[in-house]
């Protein structure tokens, strides 16, 4: 298992962007596939996005595609979520995911599938 910690959430107005940033622990952060999932209030966890380990291979939510872009720096041990176009409909807390594999061209979709939580970090969205 690796530490994650999530930063950059906020209070933005819609239309505006943030960008998430999910440091890790460790010296093999390449060997994660790395996920971004929200929670909002009353609501279920939800995926957002993944990311494969090597960075090449990428899923995005219906709901986000197009506004939103995952991206990671292995050199860094640091996944990133860039929001753009943000919606009041995208207020939640955002959580980052590890999940060690010796796959590094693979994502994963389900929470449940997932090693490693971060502490989460707030996003709200103003109308």
């Amino acid at each position: 298992q690796v530490q994650l910690i999530e930063s950059g959430g906020g209070l933005v107005q819609a239309g505006g962007s943030l960008r998430l940033s999910c440091a890790a622990s460790g010296r093999t952060f390449g060997s994660y596939a790395m996920g971004w999932f929200r929670q909002a209030p009353g609501k279920e966890r939800e995926i957002v996005s993944t990311i494969s380990g090597s960075g090449e291979n990428t899923f995005y939510t219906s709901s986000v595609k197009g506004r939103f872009t995952i991206s990671r720096d292995n050199a860094k041990n640091t996944a990133y979520l860039q929001m753009n176009s943000l919606k009041p409909e995208d207020t939640a807390v955002y959580y980052c995911a590890a999940r060690n594999t010796y796959y590094r061209g693979v994502y994963f979709l389900a929470a449940r599938e997932y090693d490693s939580w971060g502490q989460g970090t707030q996003v709200t969205v103003s109308s």
